[in-house]
């Protein structure tokens, strides 16, 4: 697989940081060793994982002359602050089309990521209500654009497409260069499942490489049957896209639902255990829709023995600690 092939910006120079977790590792009984890959360092904005696939998709929007980003996502959207913290470095014109998949969870003057929005300096804030067809109001918007002169690039939402997954399949091969030069051997690998991007891309990029580590996505929204569907299929059009000679098995993708909870952004217990958890033992911030979830996931197939005794298993921390801040009432 030869991603040096493709076009990017180059936002990622340095591999992130695998560190081990000793104290939340001992915390949840000592059963298993915990690492987790700190993808919430990455550059951008307060970093996280988006960066990764921006890093492909804005290249890829740049070669094609736009000079204006779209793109969309949840009204506390982690991947629209980072789609906007990017093309303000990159001196584009941003516009964010948010969904209120939560009915009155829209704050115009909200905190966490709304408000990085507005100290962006976004072009434009569209909120529509959950549901709605993202895709159609971008290209819409697209539309209204080019009657202005200007040259809209639409990214869908989470950076999730072929182009997108690339930078995921080329973190795991960072990850694998990290364990080979660090000496550990990582026996499973838990991942947050949204969309999709991330997961498929880490799964593409360890079955392409013949690893033989096991890789787990915890949903943060939808069931485990819809959601390993989507994942499996980005995860053969980015296999197809970086040049794997055989098609992804869709029995790489294994996923578990049971931690969403009500649905999508709505705390839980266990994220909300699993938050404070990490914070108190290692200081690691996680976020309340993705990362916070996903630990939780973890924490819970710990406890059920999932992973075999004196396991090594590392987590992907996706970042996305300023929605937090939206949240406070969560966490009193």
């Amino acid at each position: 697989m030869n991603l040096s092939q493709f076009p990017r910006r180059n936002y990622v120079q340095d591999a992130t940081p695998i560190e081990a977790l000793p104290a939340f590792s001992a915390a949840l009984g000592g059963k298993v060793n915990i690492f987790i890959k700190r993808d919430d360092l990455l550059p951008g904005c307060s970093g996280g994982n988006k960066t990764r696939k921006l890093d492909f998709c804005i290249a890829d929007g740049m070669e094609k002359g736009a000079d204006t980003i779209i793109t969309c996502g949840a009204v506390q959207s982690n991947h629209a602050r980072l789609t906007l913290s990017w093309a303000v470095k990159e001196g584009l014109d941003c516009h964010l089309i948010l969904e209120e998949r939560v009915p009155g969870s829209y704050k115009q003057d909200g905190s966490g990521n709304n408000f990085l929005f507005n100290l962006l300096g976004v072009k434009s804030t569209k909120v529509v209500p959950g549901g709605s067809d993202m895709m159609g109001e971008m290209e819409k918007l697209a539309e209204e654009l080019k009657k202005q002169g200007k040259k809209p690039y639409i990214i869908p939402g989470g950076a999730s497409n072929a182009i997108g997954a690339t930078g995921y399949v080329a973190c795991a091969q960072e990850i694998q260069q990290q364990l080979f030069d660090s000496g550990l051997n990582i026996d499973h690998m838990v991942v947050p499942s949204g969309s999709a991007g991330t997961h498929a891309g880490i799964a593409v990029g360890m079955y392409g490489t013949n690893a033989g580590i096991p890789v787990s996505g915890i949903n943060v929204s939808r069931k485990k049957e819809l959601q390993e569907e989507i994942v499996h299929k980005l995860a053969v059009e980015t296999a197809t896209r970086v040049g794997m000679r055989e098609e992804i098995p869709a029995d790489q993708i294994t996923c578990f639902d049971e931690y969403v909870g009500p649905g999508y952004s709505i705390p839980t217990d266990s994220m909300i255990e699993a938050v404070k958890l990490l914070a108190q033992t290692e200081a690691i911030l996680l976020d309340p829709v993705y990362s916070g979830k996903a630990m939780a996931g973890m924490v819970d197939l710990v406890r059920k023995d999932h992973f075999a005794e004196g396991s090594n298993v590392l987590f992907l921390h996706t970042g996305g600690s300023p929605a937090l801040y939206a949240y406070l009432d969560t966490f009193k």
